[in-house]
């Protein structure tokens, strides 16, 4: 339908439905006036003379397993009811054309940004060849497209704003030139080589796929060419908690090589016993060959290496824990996820800049205010800078919100519900 056919039926309600399951009935006339918005930016920017579709892809929060899928491990991720929303028609010819609200357009010719260019690098215009790149890798059709994309899913958030935006222009490349047959896992595995490849961040698989799957999700990445994906439920809210995500606001500038120093250096590991991830070698074998590993590799990576088996081990608690309801084991791995992240893994702060140290903060902060509670918290992500996560019963979200908020800013605490729907073409 047309941009002016669009406009009635969100106003109709007729799609009212469908927001009540992504937002929550509590939010459908903010998401509908939202929508409204982009429809007219979409009309500001391209005309009204074409025929347009309304995608969603949501954000995703870790829930365990911090820093093992890039060494085929285990995690459990979820979909979140932020989004990034697109505003998008099919044209003609090679060139796709997408602006983000408050970002640069994006002009990229697909027949001419074929190949990864490093001074593109870490521009969303490689994202887009990267995806359209991968499409024709996989025998997948890929071609002209304009879109409006606005997303809630914060940059340097620890929500996956890069994997929401990868799955968006590959769902909307799957529907418009693919008859929407290809599964989104195999999106998630297409946005992660764009990634990898064409946008020069490396990167696991969870997050991508947790965007593109949606709600709770347990994931072996044993075999990360057919990840096992099992699908658990469980209400956090009928519980009686809330997901907190804090953004302490920290500078991701320059923390490229801290965040590829960890797959580095597990792999590192696991090249001197034999294998080429942590998933090939077993903790026995490390811990026997510490004298020499300390000689070849550096504490450091020891360290990072032996988190990796213990979070493994806790991811599969905590999958049963859910399971079986039992939220006071899963809070308990969830603390132990984050001392090991913290003293092991390290990846809290960065060492080029010792002076800031949001997430340190933020944790101690949520101790403070969480440790005589029912309640967990833990670093969120990536992790050196952006956030921290923390489970707090509904009614101490209140107070928990306004010390974070004092400390990091108005809205730092984002209060979260987890989303059912993976990434969609709504209508």
């Amino acid at each position: 339908m047309n941009c002016n056919q669009l406009t009635k039926k969100i106003n109709l309600g007729e799609l009212d439905g469908t927001l009540t399951k992504l937002y929550g009935e509590e939010h459908v006339a903010a998401q509908r006036q939202r929508y409204l918005s982009a429809i007219s930016e979409f009309v500001s920017i391209y005309g009204d003379g074409y025929e347009v579709n309304l995608f969603s892809v949501p954000g995703r929060s870790e829930l365990s397993g911090n820093h093992t899928d890039h060494n085929c491990g285990c995690v459990i991720a979820a979909s979140v009811d932020l989004d990034i929303i697109a505003v998008a028609a099919k044209t003609e010819g090679s060139v796709i054309r997408v602006k983000s609200h408050g970002h640069s357009a994006n002009y990229v010719d697909i027949c001419e940004f074929n190949s990864p260019r490093e001074e593109c690098f870490g521009q969303s215009s490689s994202i887009i060849a990267g995806m359209c790149h991968g499409f024709a890798l996989n025998g997948y059709a890929a071609g002209g497209f304009v879109a409006y994309t606005t997303s809630n899913v914060l940059g340097g958030s620890g929500l996956s704003s890069s994997a929401a935006f990868e799955n968006m222009i590959g769902t909307i490349l799957n529907h418009y030139y693919n008859g929407g047959r290809i599964d989104n896992v195999e999106i998630a595995k297409i946005s992660q080589y764009a990634e990898n490849k064409f946008f020069g961040k490396p990167c696991g698989l969870m997050d991508q796929v947790a965007c593109a799957v949606g709600g709770i999700v347990a994931i072996d990445f044993a075999d990360t060419s057919a990840p096992i994906i099992q699908p658990i439920s469980f209400d956090l809210s009928a519980r009686g908690y809330r997901l907190c995500i804090v953004n302490t606001g920290g500078n991701h500038a320059d923390l490229t090589d801290d965040y590829a120093s960890v797959p580095a250096e597990m792999k590192a590991v696991a090249r001197a016993l034999g294998a080429e991830v942590l998933r090939g070698t077993d903790e026995d074998k490390v811990v026997a060959s510490i004298p020499e590993l300390r000689r070849t590799v550096g504490d450091r990576a020891i360290m990072r290496a032996l988190h990796f088996f213990e979070e493994n081990k806790r991811v599969a608690i905590q999958k049963k824990a859910l399971i079986d309801g039992d939220i006071k084991t899963f809070f308990d791995n969830v603390k132990a996820s984050g001392q090991s992240s913290f003293s092991y893994l390290q990846n809290v702060y960065t060492t080029k800049n010792l002076t800031e140290q949001g997430l340190s903060l933020a944790l101690c902060l949520a101790q403070i205010s969480l440790s005589d509670k029912d309640a967990a918290w833990r670093v969120h992500g990536g992790g050196f800078a952006g956030t921290i996560q923390a489970y707090v019963p509904v009614e101490h979200v209140s107070s928990f919100r306004a010390v974070m908020d004092s400390c990091f800013g108005e809205g730092a605490c984002l209060v979260l519900s987890i989303r059912s729907l993976g990434a969609i073409k709504i209508c």
